[in-house]
């Protein structure tokens, strides 16, 4: 076992903080404005370009970085310090994109967002199918020609840049779940609504609506019938990222509170020597450490391809455990901070609300829940509290 950065992730840690360190400079212009101007997205695009970590999931034979789990997840905990979804600007191609698009599909999109030319929104969520895919109402129906697709779809993810969508629907006449590429600027592609949110979003979750639109053949993901496989695979790839994210944004709150109990004097002290803080500092310290120790031995059983039902709920485990602790934490240095900490110009503030949604997004709390308690009933819970590779007989 070894649990000391190589060289090669140092040299990772050390770039993705660099590229992190910039953007931040670009966290209050989202506060004020609620989004980033179009010279503002350039020079960040300029930025990730430059730093060499744009498409980091992407395999390196298709114009990406190829980095390893355990590569991709010290990078995304630098990237989780940012605030105002600014990790975004780091994109990464859809995981369904990558595991089944064709050659030619390929060469259409995932390369070209690889290379900074598009990119790509998911089209899941509906109104009335969250958590539960098997509730898509957006139908695709065969045509001479391919599908004509029909619905709407809610909270697409960073929709407003988007220039294509990965979007699922049932396939007619079986109600087959399918993923479909859909390019945003076909015939009867609408965006309905832009909502605002709790938090202010360098890019939008716009809802779109889809009237007869019509794609062809070539615009089926993977096959007829695979929409959920590809779901769940997207899913994920963006579960253990999202895991990533509030451990960096814990340790950001955190490295905030402390330095400003250090400093800040009451009652004749500084607050760090007052008993109460100093529980909240510890109990801070003790949920970042213990997370970030989870999140990358996810990383790593992930490499090491592990059982893939298993990794499913190691995966749900780390999201649970990882995003409530950054809410733990940030809550804290809310705390610590006084009113300071209610000013919307103070970080922790706004990781304050940036971290409510990780309790809620790409499958909630409770759902993921479920998925640990399935694994425990068909499996039992060895392969989840031991290391692989432990004799247990």
């Amino acid at each position: 076992m070894e649990f000391e950065y190589s060289a090669r992730l140092a040299e990772l840690k050390r770039r993705a903080g660099e590229l992190t360190k910039q953007l931040m400079s670009y966290e209050d212009e989202c506060e004020r404005n609620g989004s980033l101007s179009e010279e503002s997205r350039y020079r960040v695009k300029a930025l990730v370009l430059d730093s060499g970590l744009g498409a980091m999931n992407a395999p390196v034979d298709l114009d990406g970085a190829g980095l390893s789990w355990l590569e991709q997840i010290v990078v995304e905990e630098e990237l989780g310090q940012l605030t105002n979804g600014l990790w975004a600007a780091v994109w990464r191609p859809t995981a369904a994109a990558l595991l089944a698009g064709t050659a030619a599909q390929r060469e259409q999109y995932p390369i070209p967002e690889v290379r900074g030319l598009r990119f790509g929104g998911r089209a899941i969520t509906e109104p009335a199918g969250g958590s539960d895919l098997r509730r898509i109402a957006t139908t695709a129906v065969r045509t001479t020609k391919g599908y004509r697709i029909n619905g709407e779809k809610w909270f697409v993810t960073l929709g407003d840049v988007a220039d294509y969508f990965v979007l699922l629907a049932v396939a007619q006449p079986d109600n087959a779940p399918t993923m479909f590429l859909v390019d945003k600027d076909l015939p009867g592609v609408e965006c309905v609504e832009v909502p605002r949110y709790t938090h202010q979003f360098a890019f939008a979750h716009p809802h779109f609506r889809f009237t007869d639109v019509e794609v062809g053949e070539d615009a089926v993901l993977g096959a007829v019938g695979e929409g959920l496989r590809l779901s769940q695979a997207t899913f994920s790839e963006e579960r253990i990222v999202l895991a990533a994210h509030a451990v960096g944004a814990a340790e950001r709150a955190l490295a905030l509170a402390s330095d400003w109990a250090r400093e800040r004097v009451q009652g004749g002290d500084r607050i760090i020597r007052h008993q109460l803080v100093q529980s909240m500092l510890a109990d801070s310290a003790i949920d970042v450490a213990v997370n970030r120790t989870f999140v990358h031995r996810l990383a790593w059983d992930v490499d090491r391809r592990s059982d893939l039902k298993t990794l499913n709920a190691k995966i749900a485990m780390a999201k649970i455990a990882a995003t409530e602790a950054a809410g733990r934490v940030a809550d804290r240095a809310v705390q610590i901070f006084g009113g300071r900490g209610y000013l919307r110009e103070n970080p922790v503030e706004r990781i304050y609300r940036d971290v409510r949604l990780d309790r809620i997004w790409m499958g909630t709390s409770e759902v993921q829940r479920l998925v640990v308690a399935n694994e425990i009933d068909k499996r039992g819970i060895s392969t989840l509290v031991h290391f692989s590779g432990e004799d247990r007989s």
